[in-house]
């Protein structure tokens, strides 16, 4: 038998229908007739789905050789052999859209699964709030997300960046780079943090800057702080610094600087 023979038969056994089978695969009924109709080939990640679903090799389900039926879970409760591995799939998608695009879709499971909807939590997940392992959109959450604002281990935001390694306008992180960097290692235009590397302003442990503040400085104009206590740095001094060589600095953005140092006063 080839193939499309193949897929048809094992789904009867299982006593499924085509939209049973889709459902499980995460495709559409359609993909699964034209599978079984020999019109196309299922992707890799859904052929490793097939297999596991059906206990067969992959060798088995495309070439025409005898398949290696892979042990099923015992009956008995609790007891499964070892070396199988259930397949997990699931996938929710709104009827409500907004421009054409599901209000919220969920989408789970083993291999890529993407997630495209207004919420999206997947696998890989696009959407104005979007939760994944890969997440991009507005507001991302995952492992890497990128968007206006992410947070995660690697976090790429146009606005804000939190993570273990953020770039972002604000980026906070272990590694921050940006325009305004707080973190472990801080790169930017104003950045603070244990190392704090600055075109502009630096303020940390280490820092280098045009204007740099701390216990370790490098710079053109730079404040030394004494016995690493930052209190020792007066706020009028770091004002007539700012107004000196960035006279048209935004405001609100150098009093936040200022009061660092008043609030350590």
């Amino acid at each position: 038998m080839n193939f499309a023979e193949k897929l048809q038969s094992y789904r009867k056994q299982k006593g499924m229908s085509q939209e049973n089978l889709a459902e499980v695969i995460g495709v559409s009924r359609q993909a699964v007739s034209k599978w079984e109709s020999g019109q196309s080939y299922p992707e890799m990640d859904k052929m490793i789905a097939l297999s596991e679903l059906f206990h067969v090799t992959i060798d088995h389900l495309v070439k025409d050789i005898p398949g290696v039926v892979e042990e099923t879970p015992s009956q008995v409760p609790g007891i499964v052999p070892a070396g199988w591995r259930p397949y997990f799939h699931f996938e929710y998608k709104s009827k409500a859209k907004l421009f054409g695009i599901p209000l919220v879709h969920i989408h789970l499971g083993r291999g890529i699964k993407v997630a495209k909807g207004i919420i999206a939590v997947g696998n890989i997940s696009i959407g104005a709030l979007s939760i994944g392992i890969l997440a991009l959109g507005g507001l991302s959450i995952g492992v890497l997300a990128g968007g206006l604002i992410s947070l995660a281990a690697l976090a790429i935001g146009l606005l804000l960046g939190v993570g273990g390694v953020a770039t972002g306008l604000l980026a906070i992180g272990g590694l921050a780079l940006g325009i305004l960097t707080i973190g472990g290692l801080s790169i930017g235009m104003f950045s603070l943090g244990g190392g704090a590397i600055a075109s502009h302003i630096a303020i940390g442990g280490y820092a280098s800057g045009h204007i740099a503040i701390g216990d370790t400085v490098n710079g053109a104009y730079t404040l030394v702080v004494q016995d690493q206590d930052f209190s020792s740095i007066r706020a009028e001094q770091v004002r007539q610094l700012i107004n000196q060589e960035y006279p048209h600095l935004w405001k609100p953005l150098a009093e936040r600087i200022i009061d660092f140092f008043s609030s350590a006063n």
